[in-house]
């Protein structure tokens, strides 16, 4: 009697044990199957899971058929695959940049064409952001993410300049600026420059956290055809040839001037700053600057070593 009694205690214990296992296993499968995060013990258990029936009554004891697991949705993101290209080995991609340089600044699509078509491995040179289009887009292999321009600086053989720097509007806030700033970075470091120059009015804040830092105004090298011959190129460099000297003419006898009025004397130097040196990038901060534009607008100058 005492033994069937443990039988019988034994036998729904078993039974018990058994309905909280599937209950539990059923749980964890529908988690898997959602793509829903699990933990590493239930992860452990998923495979015991797979020999239960989902579909099967639990009160039985029918053979357990095997069950395919769908696969975890991860929960990192995997990173945007994006590339920069130069705009003159990818033709197709004017219109769109033209457009995003308009948007941007204005002036007509054909000025802004013009400028575009100019870029070539001489410099300037136009580089486009571009990232793989996703499943919502199968009409754009490559989605334009923004524009930059890199021009020689004058007197400076590892210099740069950096200029219209723009991502498109509906991709702002992403974090494109700065990697379009890495990758212009990047790309200057492999043709053999050392050193990045900017102006802006309003995004000093922006680029001193990439490693800018203030600097004087420097100047571009002006746009030279790489079609151009380089017999054009000296004759321009080369020094005027000497004319033939006329014979001298006596001229008439002149009053002597007057002598010259006493010149005014130098301005002042400017005021030091509170630690008695100069001001670095010629008396610019983050929040004012000496130099001005047109419209009386400041301009911030910066640079970055590479």
């Amino acid at each position: 009697m005492a033994r069937h009694s443990m039988a019988l205690h034994g036998t729904t214990w078993h039974c018990m044990a058994r309905h909280s296992m599937a209950w539990h296993c059923m749980a964890l499968l529908n988690m898997a199957r959602h793509g829903m995060a699990v933990t590493l013990l239930s992860r452990k258990l998923l495979p015991c899971c797979a020999h239960w029936s989902v579909g099967s009554d639990l009160s039985t004891d029918a053979e357990p058929s095997l069950l395919t697991l769908p696969a975890v949705r991860r929960m990192s993101p995997v990173p945007e695959e994006l590339s920069l290209v130069p705009l003159h080995q990818h033709p197709e991609l004017l219109e769109a940049c033209a457009e995003l340089l308009a948007e941007e600044w204005g002036k007509s699509r054909a000025v802004r064409l013009h400028a575009l078509q100019r870029s070539s491995d001489a410099f300037p040179t136009c580089l486009a952001l571009l990232r793989a289009s996703g499943p919502a887009e199968p009409t754009c292999p490559h989605c334009l993410v923004g524009h930059v321009r890199l021009s020689r600086v004058a007197g400076q053989p590892g210099g740069l300049l950096v200029e219209s720097v723009v991502v498109a509007r509906a991709l702002r806030g992403r974090g494109y600026g700065r990697q379009l700033m890495e990758a212009t970075e990047r790309y200057a470091r492999t043709r053999g420059f050392r050193r990045l120059h900017l102006s802006t009015h309003d995004k000093q804040q922006f680029y001193a956290h990439l490693g800018f830092i203030p600097a004087e105004p420097v100047q571009i090298v002006p746009f030279l055809s790489p079609a151009m011959p380089a017999a054009a190129l000296r004759a321009f460099a080369a020094p005027p040839s000497p004319t033939p000297a006329t014979p001298a003419v006596p001229s008439a006898p002149h009053t002597p001037l007057p002598p010259p009025a006493i010149p005014p004397p130098p301005p002042l130097p400017p005021p030091s700053r509170a630690g008695g040196g100069p001001a670095e990038g010629g008396g610019q901060s983050p929040q004012e600057s000496p130099h001005y534009d047109t419209r009386g607008l400041p301009i911030f100058w910066m640079k970055k070593d590479i």
